[in-house]
C-alpha cells in the first residue's frame, strides 16, 4: 500500500489537529501516512510515482488565502505548472459560511491539481468552522475516502 501524504495548510492550527486526526484513523485502517505541516513543492513533486497519494486539509483565511503552513506550496503550484498526471488526490477544504471566501482555498487546490491532470479520487469535503463538527464530518468523509483506495 501506498504511503498517504497529509498536506496540511493552517494558520490557527485547527486544520493540523484535523488533519492528526485523519491521519490516526487511516492508520488504524492499515495506511501508512506521512504528514506535512509545512509542504514542501519541490520534495513532494519530485516523487511522484503511480503510488502518490495527497490528501490535502486546507483552510482558508483572510479573503480566501491559503493558511500560512502552506502559502510556499502554493506560489510553486500557482507558477510552476507540472504535470502531475500520476498523483491521485482528494482535498478537505476549511472555511467559515459567514465569509464570502467560504473555503476559496481548498477549492483552489483542487482546480489547480485537476488541471495539472492529477486525479481526484473523492469529491471534495467542505467543512464549515461555524456550523460543522470537523472532526465527526471528516470521518464520515474519510468512508468514501478509503473506497476509493
Amino acid at each position: 500500500m501506498a504511503t498517504i501524504d497529509i498536506l496540511v495548510g493552517t494558520t490557527s492550527g485547527n486544520t493540523e489537529y484535523l488533519a492528526d486526526q485523519l491521519s490516526e484513523q487511516l492508520e488504524q485502517n492499515g495506511h501508512t501516512t506521512r504528514l506535512h505541516y509545512e509542504p514542501d513543492y519541490t520534495e513532494l513533486t519530485q516523487e511522484l510515482t503511480q503510488e502518490s497519494l495527497w490528501l490535502a486539509c486546507i483552510a482558508s483565511h483572510g479573503a480566501g488565502d491559503y493558511g500560512d503552513s502552506m502559502l510556499d506550496f502554493a506560489d510553486d503550484l500557482h507558477q510552476q505548472h507540472a504535470d502531475l498526471e500520476p498523483l491521485r488526490y482528494a482535498v478537505i477544504a476549511v472555511g467559515d459560511s459567514c465569509y464570502d471566501t467560504f473555503c476559496k482555498a481548498g477549492r483552489d487546490f483542487d482546480q489547480e491539481l485537476e488541471k495539472r491532470n492529477a486525479k481526484r479520487l473523492v469529491e471534495r469535503l467542505e467543512i464549515d468552522m461555524a456550523n460543522d463538527d470537523p472532526e465527526e464530518k471528516a470521518s464520515t468523509w474519510l468512508n468514501s475516502f478509503l473506497q476509493a483506495l
